[in-house]
């Protein structure tokens, strides 16, 4: 079971920080890093087994592929700015978190126009003239 072994690895990677935190703490946020990319590395799969449905899913429900990718990309930013966020908030530097956070939030509503658009498109021609 991954849950396990992503479980043994967060609470591993705690009590070493701790410990280090009291001794070398600059070398706690290595340790937090090493820890995201191997929950990653362990998850890796997973997330392209989600991938390849829904791109199944895609194809034969005739969507347009373009809003597929799209959602796709929004995740990874997501995903990817909420890692970011948590290292910065770890390390203490919670202003440059706070950064990052709005900066992924803008940059998912400028990626996500193109959905917003023929949503609102597809609304205005449902409506009654």
């Amino acid at each position: 079971m991954d849950i396990i072994k992503i479980i043994g690895i967060g609470l591993t990677s705690l009590i070493i920080i701790i410990v280090l935190r009291q001794y070398k703490p600059e070398f706690a946020v290595y340790v937090s890093l090493i820890a995201g990319a191997l929950i990653l590395f362990l998850v890796i799969d997973k997330i392209a087994g989600i991938i390849s449905l829904l791109t199944e899913l895609s194809n034969k429900s005739n969507m347009n592929s373009q809003f597929l990718v799209i959602l796709l990309k929004i995740t990874g930013i997501a995903f990817l700015t909420e890692f970011a966020v948590s290292i910065c908030k770890d390390s203490g530097e919670s202003a440059i978190a706070n950064k990052i956070d709005l900066g992924g939030k803008v940059i998912i509503i400028a990626i996500s126009i193109p959905i917003i658009s023929a949503l609102l498109e597809t609304i205005i021609n449902v409506l009654p003239a």
